[in-house]
Formats: C-alpha cells, structure tokens, sequence
C-alpha cells in the first residue's frame, strides 16, 4: 500500500491565476465606488442622451446621435484609462496599498497586467452600456469594426501611460485635482460633444493632435463615415502612447 504524502508543500499559485485574481478584486472595488461609476457610466450615458435627444446641440435629430456616440465612447475611455486610474492609483500610493502589494507574490509586472485587465473589462462595459443607449436613440453604426478596436486599444494605452505618470509622481490630492481638471477640459475642446470646427481654425487645428480628439475624430470617420483606416488619429494615438508608457516607466515612483 502507497503511503500518503501530506508534507506540505508551500509556494505561490501561477502567475496567471494571481493576476486574474487581483483583476477580479479591481473591478469589483471599481464598480463599488459611486465616484467612479458616476464618472464611468453615468456622465457619458447621461451626456449621449441629453445632447441626443434635445436640441442644445445644433445639428439634425439623426445626426446628433451619429456625432456623439463616438465622442462619448471616446470619452468613456479617457474615464476609465485616463481620469479614473490616475486618481485610484495616486491614492493607494499614498495609503502604502502598492508597497503592500509589491510584498506578495504578486509581482510588479502582474499588478500592472491586473490594473490593464481592469482597464479593459471595464470599458467592455461601458461599450456595452452606451452602444445600448446609442442604439436605442436611433444611432447606425457603419466601418470596420478591427479599425474600432485598434483606436480603443491605442486610445486607452496614451491615457493610461499618462494617468499612471501622473499618479505616480503628484500627491494624491494634486492628481484628484489635475486628473479632474484634465477631464473637464478634454470634454469641452476634445471634440466629444461640440465639434472642432466650431472653433477658430487655428484653435481646431491645435486641438485635433489632442489625443481625445484624435479618438474621438478616428471613431467617427470610421462609425459615421464608414472610413477603412484612420490613418491620422491613429499615428496620433501612437504617439501619444508611446510617450505617456515611457515617461510612465521612467518617473513612476511606488511609494
């Protein structure tokens, strides 16, 4: 008869099951604080509606919608990627949450993979949401669904290297200000509910590298246009991508 081995056998679990594990705890802490949702959900489905279904914005019943649905999407993803997660990361650098984390198991690179999973699956919802209400308003979409997702990957990775900067260098307080203060800004010159040529075309012209306007132009000369490649916002979106990661790995501080 084999006798049982009950020795103990002590270690971590793999890495994907720690990263799964704390992408769930994420997104469960994220769609718990009203602040965020309020952010995340309620301010663009509220924005898609009013704008959509009254006159305040000057443009046709069915065109209203056609515009805005992009540029709230847009908006969406610089909630989550952008504003949100510069404010919940500069807190719990400042409550010591990330040195904690950073003596588990879980390693760096697998809290950062956590925090992008949350990224994502949270703006899976938000698409959900607001393509719902869209739809419901009377909003058809067209284009290419790949060009779609490669605006919304590109567009949260520049808001994420920039919100993880800015997290990772201000005090908490400071990024709870700046990160709002950016939001509300974006939302009024980035082309999600008026249109950049309603500005002085030297202004617009300015505007269109900002990288909300860039999502928010690219989604809708894909969605409303129909366009194949959005060359442009795309080239733009990289750009903005690729500085705000690499400015976000070289000053980021964890404690």
């Amino acid at each position: 008869m084999t006798a049982l081995d009950l020795s103990p056998a002590p270690g971590a679990v793999p890495l994907p099951r720690m990263v799964l594990a704390q992408t769930g705890y994420e997104v469960r802490a994220m769609l718990r604080n009203g602040e965020q949702l309020l952010l995340t959900l309620i301010i663009p489905v509220v924005l898609l509606t009013l704008f959509s279904a009254t006159s305040l914005l000057d443009l046709g019943p069915g065109e209203r919608v056609d515009f805005l649905t992009p540029g709230v999407l847009a908006l969406a993803v610089m909630s989550t990627a952008f504003t949100g997660q510069a404010i919940g990361t500069g807190f719990e650098r400042r409550y010591g949450v990330l040195k904690r984390l950073g003596a588990t198991p879980l390693p760096r690179a697998g809290l950062i993979a956590a925090k992008t999973l949350t990224v994502l699956a949270v703006e899976a919802i938000q698409a959900v949401v607001i393509l719902a209400v869209a739809l419901l308003l009377g909003w058809s979409p067209h284009g290419d669904p790949l060009s779609v997702l490669a605006l919304l990957l590109l567009g949260t990775a520049a808001f994420s290297g920039f919100g993880l900067l800015m997290a990772g260098t201000l005090r908490a307080e400071a990024t709870l200000a700046a990160a709002n203060l950016v939001y509300v800004l974006l939302l009024a010159v980035g082309g999600v509910i008026f249109p950049l040529d309603r500005f002085p075309s030297g202004v617009a012209a300015v505007l269109e590298f900002l990288p909300i306007a860039a999502l928010a132009e690219g989604l809708r000369s894909v969605l409303a246009d129909g366009a194949a490649f959005p060359g442009g916002p795309l080239l733009i979106l990289l750009g903005w991508a690729v500085a705000g990661l690499a400015l976000a790995a070289r000053f980021f501080r964890w404690e």
